[in-house]
């Protein structure tokens, strides 16, 4: 009785975590399109308005090391081009490292943040995080296009 207890709990098991890992192409892309929304809209905004963005960047954001009109370049630059890298999963690791150094230097360079937009900040972070040490998922360009590519580069040829 007990052995067909335990069958039954493993076979329930086993299709719980096939359904879970057959999920996981549509979670990661759920997360990229979160991600690339949240990152793009930021750049947007600070496009559309170009004389505030370069006035926050001289009064409120402290990017250290870069001029605030080099950091505005590069900050609304980061927030247009990797969101569309990463929710096309095209160098998807590389687009969520960016995006990562990104969100923490808006983190860090504002003199004052409030604890809500602080969880916004590490929700992001960690999500980022997760794909960049998981991958972006099947559903990409890394996956369908790229990845087999650059194996094709590598894998030694054979002389005729």
């Amino acid at each position: 009785m007990n052995t067909t207890l335990l069958q039954r709990g493993l076979r329930l098991w086993n299709a719980l975590t096939t359904a879970l890992d057959g999920a996981q192409p549509l979670a990661a892309l759920a997360a990229r399109a979160y991600l690339a929304q949240v990152f793009f809209l930021s750049g947007l905004t600070k496009l559309r308005d170009w004389d505030t963005t370069l006035l926050l960047f001289t009064e409120e954001y402290r990017v250290p090391l870069l001029s605030p009109g080099v950091a505005a370049v590069m900050g609304t630059a980061g927030e247009l081009v990797l969101p569309m890298m990463l929710l096309l999963g095209l160098a998807g690791r590389f687009a969520a490292l960016g995006l990562s150094v990104v969100n923490v230097v808006a983190v860090l360079s504002l003199s004052e943040i409030a604890p809500a937009a602080l969880q916004q900040h590490i929700t992001w972070g960690v999500l980022l995080a997760a794909l960049a040490l998981y991958g972006v998922g099947r559903w990409s360009m890394d996956c369908a296009w790229l990845k087999p590519r650059v194996n094709g580069w590598l894998t030694p040829q054979t002389s005729r």
